[in-house]
């Protein structure tokens, strides 16, 4: 980005990215087209591509002088206006951004969004053969930036889409914190009887590798077709375009930084398989869709004080008082093994019970997951455990800390405390399963 007050002047001379300017400074001029500014760098430097192709840098002072030479190649995309087909079904895409909805900027070598989500009629015609879309453009963030207020956002859209007449909803989304947003948008949709599919790519659309439009598109057959009336995420089941899969929202991980099946089903199956043909296949239990006419409640309210803290060997308990006193009501310990914390007292500063006696004494609801991502918490087998729950902490059973996390945020909102803690050993969306199979490892 530039500077703003490099901005301000650019726009007084009306030159945007990609025109063509002349930069006169220390008695040399300077021609090129004016690039976008990476990340990187001085803010008060213009950054000139030249007709040699190679790009030049030039620190704007008082005595810099820019003028505008001609304006530059506005890029354009097609919007497509497909026509409306009675016969299929309704399904809204809510946009929200990530790499599902960004392209490599050749010149730069960066990754940038697309102008319009209606772009995608542009570069998947197959999508107005499948349903009736319409667009939803929420926020353009990373899903690292995401926060509750996205959560919020996303799932009042969700609801209204469903009561105003769709079939099925499709949110795209970065892949980072998808499975946060999917376990949010679980707990927070009552009453739902609809697809609700969350789907996103690990590799931008103009790639040849790309998997954003076969996830797309596999995402918009599930909406539009499939009899699943919960949230999930919808990406590819393995490295090739032969399936995609759709995963509970509350039991699904992204366990890759870079592979196209980055997303695994934790401790469950998943819901369905969709063949690259449109072929829906299901497993397990599920909630189906019925001829309910309720309407979808967007339940949205979330206590943001909750945090997420790590054991590990010589790990500082006070870290506990330190919540605490912000004035945190809850807090997910991602444990060891069953659901182990430090608890010796061979050394009394490194044990965790005190501290976390003292949070519950506090009105500080704590749960405890496990680091092992498959299996669960259990705290009827060794000492260590039982004095932790003795101390107050709920052992959260086979949930993931991303799912207790944002269970506990939304408990906390909609419950009195007591009732929260309670609840959050229970199954409420599908978080946590009675019994937890060997060949749920292996799915």
């Amino acid at each position: 980005m530039y500077s703003d007050k490099l901005a301000k002047l650019l726009s007084s001379l009306k030159i945007e990215t990609g025109d063509v300017v002349e930069v006169e400074s220390g008695g040399a001029k300077l021609e090129g087209e004016l690039m976008p500014k990476t990340e990187i760098g001085d803010p008060n430097t213009v950054i000139l591509k030249m007709k040699s192709g190679y790009n030049a840098g030039v620190l704007v002072d008082s005595d810099t002088k820019i003028k505008k030479i001609s304006a530059g190649k506005r890029q354009e995309f097609p919007l497509a206006k497909p026509k409306l087909n009675s016969k299929l079904p309704k399904v809204a895409i809510i946009w929200t951004g990530g790499t599902i909805g960004s392209k490599i900027d050749y010149k730069t070598g960066g990754v940038s969004m697309t102008v319009k989500p209606e772009e995608l009629f542009y570069y998947i015609p197959e999508l107005p053969e499948i349903a009736n879309i319409m667009f939803k453009d929420v926020s353009g963030v990373a899903s690292e930036d995401m926060t509750y207020i996205e959560w919020q956002k996303i799932a009042e859209e969700v609801a209204k889409a469903i009561n105003d007449g769709a079939r099925g909803v499709v949110i795209t989304h970065g892949t980072d914190t998808m499975h946060f947003t999917a376990a949010a948008l679980t707990f927070m949709l009552k009453d739902l009887n609809a697809p609700v599919v969350l789907t996103g790519s690990q590799r931008s659309g103009d790639r040849g590798s790309s998997d954003a439009f076969l996830n797309l598109i596999s995402a918009v057959r599930l909406a539009a077709n499939s009899n699943i009336a919960e949230v999930g995420i919808c990406m590819h089941a393995t490295s090739s375009d032969d399936k995609m899969h759709f995963i509970r929202g509350t039991k699904a991980r992204k366990m890759h930084t870079s592979r196209r099946d980055a997303f695994r089903p934790i401790n469950d199956r998943a819901i369905a398989y969709i063949t690259k043909d449109g072929e829906i296949s299901y497993h397990g239990d599920y909630k189906k869709v019925t001829d309910a006419q309720k309407k979808v409640k967007a339940q949205t309210d979330f206590e943001a004080k909750v945090a997420i803290l790590k054991a590990y060997p010589n790990s500082d308990p006070e870290i506990i008082d330190y919540y605490i006193g912000k004035g945190y009501k809850g807090i997910i310990i991602e444990a060891t093994g069953l659901g182990h914390t430090p608890t010796s007292v061979e050394h009394k500063g490194k044990s965790w019970l005190p501290f976390v006696e003292r949070a519950v004494k506090k009105n500080v609801v704590v749960g405890v997951t496990s680091q092992c991502l498959y299996g669960r918490v259990n705290d009827n087998v060794y000492k260590n455990l039982r004095l932790l729950s003795h101390a107050g902490a709920v052992h959260c059973e086979d949930m993931l800390t991303e799912t207790a996390y944002v269970k506990l945020g939304w408990l906390l909102a909609n419950h009195k405390q007591e009732e929260a803690k309670d609840l959050l050993a229970k199954n409420i969306a599908g978080e946590i399963k009675e019994r937890t199979t060997f060949d749920e490892f292996l799915a």
